[in-house]
């Protein structure tokens, strides 16, 4: 078990380091964060409707594994508490 949740832990770790930069890749509404750090100039090569629509179905799908590791994790760990 010990070796499954360290599988968890590092699948944990990178889905959370994408979900970010996924997030952060998305164009802004604009006034916010993502103007002052240069988002207008990326919008322009992100304003394809493809694009955008990819990026939302690949954040969509780091979330879902992301959610989904942190349930198994807990239950994991609840399992081997009670074990213990």
């Amino acid at each position: 078990m010990d070796i499954l949740l360290v599988i968890l832990q590092v699948l944990l770790a990178i889905t959370s380091v994408l979900l970010v930069l996924f997030i952060l890749l998305h164009r802004g509404k604009g006034g916010g964060v993502s103007d002052m750090f240069g988002g207008g100039v990326t919008s322009n090569i992100a304003s394809s409707g493809v694009a955008e629509k990819n990026l939302n179905r690949l954040t969509t799908w780091t979330l879902v594994i992301w959610v989904a590791v942190i349930v198994l994790m807990g239950v994991i760990t609840k399992f081997q508490g009670g074990l213990s």
